[in-house]
């Protein structure tokens, strides 16, 4: 299995047509990955825990309508998938033997929409198991990274695993009026981690706020950005990183998502 990094962006990917994103995730089994996994693994940057969790759901998972002030039919909208109970123990066993001392389980979680927007559109039949993985934002790149070494294992027990989150995220950044110019700022910050992945500079990346240009501009907060670390992290030794999608929104959201895989 190989790994990957999702840019989600905005919650309207659930609606609207007219989002290029939408239509590169409708179109995943057919033009990304057409092999069906066991079960899938989302760490979103819409979780955020002091402690590694899992959610442990032995029924359906619940859709979590975490966003506010959008159309009314985004909120009827439900990916009952089921819960992945034993892939769940499973990203608990494998992080506990790595030297995480602590992770949690939360048997009452169900999908945020950074998990059940994109896998509605992914794999609209809600017919795999699917288990979260919480973010640390007390934490770093390296940590995050770590968790994903940690979880390589899963890929070859089935596991699809996706990091969600948005290559750009600075929502106060965002013009909202109409078509416009890309950012600047997001312009070189995207540009950047293109170059930094396709080039293998695994370092630079878990250390971005540092090696990175406008790195707090397109990040204010590190939410959206972290399950990029897993998903590279996860794919193993000797990993080449490839752009399977690339489009903008608001003038400054990257849709920029990624394919990890180890050449060994």
């Amino acid at each position: 299995m190989d790994t990957f990094y999702i840019s989600h962006g905005s919650p309207t990917l659930s609606i609207d047509d007219s989002l290029p994103a939408r239509h590169f995730l409708q179109a995943w089994k057919d033009k990304v990955f057409a092999e069906k996994p066991n079960s899938i693994l989302v760490i979103s940057g819409h979780w955020e825990t002091h402690f590694p969790t899992v959610n442990v759901v032995n029924d359906r998972n619940d859709t979590i309508h975490d966003f506010y002030g959008f159309p009314d039919k985004m909120y009827q909208l439900k990916y009952p998938a089921p819960g992945a109970p034993e892939l769940a123990k499973r990203v608990k066993e494998l992080l506990i033997v790595s030297g995480f001392k602590r992770v949690d389980e939360d048997k009452k979680r169900g999908l945020d929409h950074g998990a059940w927007v994109p896998l509605m559109l992914m794999y609209p039949e809600a017919n795999i198991p699917v288990c979260q993985l919480s973010v640390q934002l007390d934490k770093d790149g390296t940590h995050h990274y770590n968790i994903g070494k940690a979880l390589a294992p899963l890929k070859e027990e089935g596991v699809l695993i996706i990091g969600s989150g948005s290559a750009t995220h600075n929502l106060r950044a965002l013009n909202r009026s109409g078509p416009a110019s890309i950012s600047q700022w997001a312009l070189e910050f995207d540009t950047w981690l293109k170059d930094a992945l396709l080039e293998g500079r695994h370092e630079d990346v878990n250390h971005y706020e540092e090696k990175a240009p406008h790195a707090k501009m397109a990040h204010p907060w590190p939410d959206h950005f972290y399950p990029l670390h897993v998903a590279m992290g996860a794919a193993g030794k000797d990993v080449k990183a490839e752009l399977i999608h690339h489009s903008w929104s608001y003038g400054a959201l990257s849709y920029a998502s990624y394919r990890f895989n180890s050449v060994s």
